[in-house]
């Protein structure tokens, strides 16, 4: 049996903030471990019994694609990148995703997962995937129910029904909305819920027939995007245009909620089902969640990076850089980065969110992007600002090369720190190796270049009058960028 899995990788992560930004979510980062949640994503799923894994298939916002594909390659598990070119929810993703998986006659299982949950027992995991692409080969729709241990009112909930023969799968009475506390009390109680995990399985066909009778407008959008893209190596564009007219719905909404108790009334409609599911699930959606699942030590603390905790209880701590230092706290969150620090209590981590709203409406940077960004050639780290002048820090990866380009309004300084430069500047190519320097002029095209097997480490000072990433005209791009 061929598996292929569908990882989608479209949140944003704001109750995560200041680690998860806009421009760089928590799928991308390292929360637990030295793995990327996406990159733990990928690995889950490797060594299940029984069945074929095709290369992994990652639906995402086209921002973050050569990202996405650096921490594909560094695991040397190369695969196929969806890009859309806007967010429209977890229906149209897996509906692109049904679509290429579908190409040149295929149809096979998808296992759907989104890239920013954390499962910490895999094995647990792998085994209610075999039992669930069962099921799916045979046309079901399955999901899987997280099996609660709290009355948690974060999460939605199914209902279960009654047991599918011969298997741990059970019949989807009903899905319900996340419930107040007494409403999850009387849930964990009565012991037939399960949090809604937003796991599933099924094959590329039954859910492009699933969406043609619940929602034929999705269907239609999509296809219409997919048939207007076009493939650019491993990235897969869809058409915009076509796209941004899709409707915006979740997998549940637009699809799971039909196949459930009474509602299933449709003929054309597969069954659905839902397999049990205990392994240390975790959607990650905010700081008390994170400080849940990883280890603490015997005073329920969690320290990471530059940390001190003196006489301090049940406290996260997580430093990017600077000393955190915590004495006599509980229940405190306190995370350092190097543009924004956040100190919360554990219960009101869910409105981290509102801060994140506010640095939007102020039009402040750091509700968007860290001091540190990351390009396809590698990353700048902006070092100091003043009114005229910008210090930026510069890694450029062996073999990467930067757009041949000019700016209007800003001369550069670039100074090497460590490896092989290789400079154009206007006519003349040369190479600069450490501690050499060149003066880029305003208004003349040049390009930086790492010809070498070792990162490029530089220094860059921008002198001007005006200092923003939009001041580029790119004339050359090996990347597909255009101007700015």
């Amino acid at each position: 049996m061929l598996i292929q899995a569908v990882i989608l990788s479209g949140g944003s992560g704001t109750r995560l903030w200041p680690l998860s930004r806009e421009k760089y979510p928590k799928q991308l980062l390292p929360l637990i471990g030295d793995d990327s949640l996406l990159q733990a994503t990928v690995r889950r799923i490797e060594g299940i019994s029984g069945i074929d894994l095709a290369p992994p298939m990652v639906v995402c916002n086209e921002e973050y694609r050569f990202v996405v594909a650096e921490q594909l390659r560094t695991m040397d598990r190369p695969g196929t990148l969806v890009l859309e070119p806007a967010g429209r929810n977890t229906a149209p993703a897996l509906t692109l995703a049904a679509l290429a998986a579908s190409r040149d006659g295929a149809d096979p299982v998808l296992l759907v997962m989104p890239a920013d949950h954390v499962i910490l027992d895999t094995a647990a995991f792998r085994q209610a995937v075999e039992q669930a692409a069962q099921l799916a080969a045979d046309g079901k729709v399955v999901t899987f129910g997280i099996t609660p241990l709290t009355p948690e009112t974060g999460y939605g909930y199914i209902q279960t029904g009654a047991n599918w023969p011969g298997t741990a799968a059970s019949h989807i009475a009903r899905f319900v909305e996340k419930p107040n506390v007494a409403t999850a009390e009387a849930y964990l109680r009565e012991g037939n819920y399960l949090w809604n995990s937003g796991l599933f399985v099924l094959r590329a066909s039954v859910w492009l027939q699933a969406m043609g009778v619940c929602r034929p407008d999705i269907l239609d959008a999509c296809r219409n995007a997919w048939e207007l893209g076009k493939s650019d190596g491993e990235f897969v564009r869809v058409n915009k245009e076509a796209f941004v007219a899709c409707p915006s719905e979740s997998i549940d909404y637009a699809v799971m909620e039909q196949l459930s108790g009474a509602a299933q009334h449709d003929a054309r409609l597969p069954s659905g089902a839902v397999i049990p599911l205990s392994a240390g699930w975790s959607d990650v959606g905010a700081w008390e969640a994170l400080w849940q699942v990883l280890p603490k030590d015997a005073n329920g603390n969690v320290g990471q990076g530059d940390v001190l905790l003196e006489d301090s209880r049940n406290t996260l701590a997580l430093s990017e850089g600077r000393l955190i230092a915590c004495v006599g706290v509980d229940g405190l969150i306190v995370v350092e980065t190097a543009d924004a620090i956040l100190v919360t209590h554990k219960d009101h981590t869910q409105d981290v969110k509102k801060i994140v709203d506010r640095l939007k409406k102020a039009g402040r940077k750091e509700g968007q992007i860290h001091r540190k960004v990351f390009r396809p050639w590698g990353s700048y780290d902006g070092v100091d600002a003043g009114a005229r002048f910008q210090v930026k820090r510069i890694i450029v990866n062996p073999g990467a090369t930067l757009s041949l380009q000019m700016h209007h309004h800003r001369a550069e300084h670039w100074i090497v720190v460590s490896g092989t430069a290789k400079v154009t500047k206007g006519d003349e190519t040369f190479l600069m190796s450490e501690n050499e320097s060149t003066y880029i002029p305003l208004g003349v095209t040049h390009r930086l270049e790492n010809p070498g097997r070792v990162p490029l480490e530089m220094i860059e000072v921008q002198s001007g009058s005006y200092l923003g990433e939009d001041d580029i005209v790119r004339f050359e791009d090996v990347y597909g960028r255009s101007a700015g």
